[in-house]
């Protein structure tokens, strides 16, 4: 009887030890095996860092995924069936994450193109009615509270992709969709070339998103400020 007793107890001690802390940062496993360990995600592959966007950002996009703005079989499951409130709180997790940046992944891109992609990530092309991307990004491109995100350390494709999708409606904001304008006044070389040149960037140690955006946004958006 003693020894079903001590086997017993060794049973449950043994399964107390197994089962792992209900902390955030286990519950986002999900997350991290295609956002990178704490999300901070690499300089390979498709997936972009969600470690320390700010938190109005993150959560605008889980809802945007939740109620069908944007399209991903994989991230509509997860969150489906999560309340608001839930969702604050991931996106209050990943923004209080300060993790250092993967190297950058472009390399040996064209000089004109770059010199291109900078010009529209910092002065925009006014004929054509494109802004800046540091207008509303930030002049760090780093982001702003509560709600721009940065857009340095991202892949490549990644960028292609989203303004790819905005292009074809396949990615949606609430209303005023500002990037989905941008978007469509872009050419295919003008995608490609802002965003290789912003792969291409080196990310600062501790890049903060700023603070407030300015007074005036060259366009009106729906989601900036939320």
């Amino acid at each position: 009887m003693k020894l079903r007793l001590l086997l017993l107890l060794a049973f449950a001690f043994d399964a107390a030890a197994a089962t792992p802390p209900d902390t955030m940062a286990q519950r986002m496993q999900a997350c991290v095996a295609c956002h990178g360990k704490e999300g901070r995600a690499t300089n390979q592959g498709y997936f972009p860092r969600i470690a320390g966007k700010p938190a109005g950002y993150l959560y605008n996009q889980l809802v945007n995924f939740r109620d069908g703005r944007r399209h991903n079989a994989t991230m509509t499951y997860l969150v489906d069936q999560m309340t608001d409130a839930y969702l604050r709180e991931i996106a209050e997790y990943f923004a209080t994450l300060d993790l250092p940046y993967p190297a950058p992944q472009t390399a040996g891109a064209p000089a004109a193109q770059l010199a291109r992609g900078e010009q529209l990530v910092r002065q925009g092309d006014a004929q054509r009615g494109i802004p800046a991307c540091s207008q509303c990004h930030g002049t760090a491109m780093t982001g702003v509270q509560p709600a721009m995100p940065g857009l340095l350390g991202l892949p490549r494709d990644y960028l292609l992709a989203q303004f790819g999708a905005w292009r074809s409606g396949q990615r949606k904001a609430a209303a005023p969709d500002c990037m989905a304008q941008v978007a469509k006044r872009l050419s295919e070389d003008d995608i490609t070339a802002a965003a290789t040149w912003l792969s291409s960037q080196v990310v600062s140690a501790g890049p903060a998103p700023a603070s407030a955006l300015p007074p005036k946004l060259p366009l009106d958006c729906g989601s900036g400020a939320r």
